[in-house]
C-alpha cells in the first residue's frame, strides 16, 4: 500500500476522473512532492506538469477523461466551450477533432505543455455562464452556441444547435429567439439528423 497520503489523493482522484493536481495535493495538506515520489513508483502516471493521473486499474478511463484533463491542465482553470460544449450537449451534428477550453484572459499558457489535441481560449466568463457536466466545467449551451458562431463553425450547425437546444429543453423559447437574431438565422433551416 502506497501510505497515509494515498487515499486522501484517491478520493479526490475518483471525483475527477483519475487526475489530481499539485493545487489540489495543496489543498489536502500533501507536498506535491509526494506527486511526483508516488509517479516514480508507479502508484501515479505524469500527465504533464502539476498534473497526474491514477493507473486506469485504479480509476478506469472514460469517455469524459479528456475533458477533466482539459480543465484542470491550466491550473485547474479552464471549461469547456465552443464546439466541444456543443458535441457535449448533442447539440447539433458538430464532430470536433479538437477539444476546446476557454482559459481566464489573463492565463498564461505553457504552449509546450499543451498536448496539441487541446485548443485554448481565452475570455472571462461569468459564473451565469459556466455548469457543470458530470463534474466537469463546461460553459452554458447558449454560450457554446455564441462562441462556436464566433469560431466560425457553419450556419447550419449552429442553426442546428439553437434548434436542439430548443427542442431539448435545454435553451427556453425566448433564449432560442434571441440567438437566432443576434446570429441572424431562421429557425429550421439547420442540418437534419
Amino acid at each position: 500500500m502506497p501510505g497515509r497520503v494515498y487515499s486522501p489523493l484517491l478520493e479526490l482522484a475518483a471525483d475527477q476522473y483519475g487526475y489530481v493536481s499539485t493545487d489540489d495535493a495543496r489543498e489536502l495538506g500533501v507536498s506535491p512532492r509526494r506527486l511526483k515520489l508516488l509517479a516514480e513508483r508507479g502508484s501515479l502516471a505524469r500527465v504533464a506538469r502539476g498534473l497526474y493521473r491514477f493507473p486506469p486499474g485504479v480509476v478506469p478511463i472514460s469517455a469524459l477523461d479528456q475533458y477533466m484533463e482539459a480543465t484542470l491542465l491550466p491550473g485547474g482553470r479552464g471549461v469547456i466551450s465552443h464546439e466541444t460544449a456543443l458535441a457535449v450537449y448533442e447539440l447539433s451534428d458538430v464532430n470536433p477533432i479538437k477539444v476546446h477550453v476557454t482559459v481566464p484572459r489573463e492565463y498564461r499558457i505553457r504552449r509546450k505543455e499543451v498536448p496539441d489535441v487541446f485548443v485554448f481560449h481565452r475570455a472571462d466568463l461569468t459564473e451565469a455562464e459556466m455548469t457543470l457536466h458530470e463534474g466537469i466545467p463546461i460553459v452554458t449551451p447558449e454560450r457554446a452556441i455564441r462562441d462556436a458562431h464566433a469560431g466560425h463553425v457553419g450556419e447550419a450547425l449552429v442553426v442546428q444547435a439553437i434548434d436542439d437546444g430548443e427542442r431539448q429543453g435545454l435553451l427556453t423559447g425566448v433564449q432560442a429567439d434571441a440567438l437566432r437574431q443576434e446570429i441572424g438565422v431562421t429557425a429550421g433551416v439547420g442540418m437534419r439528423r
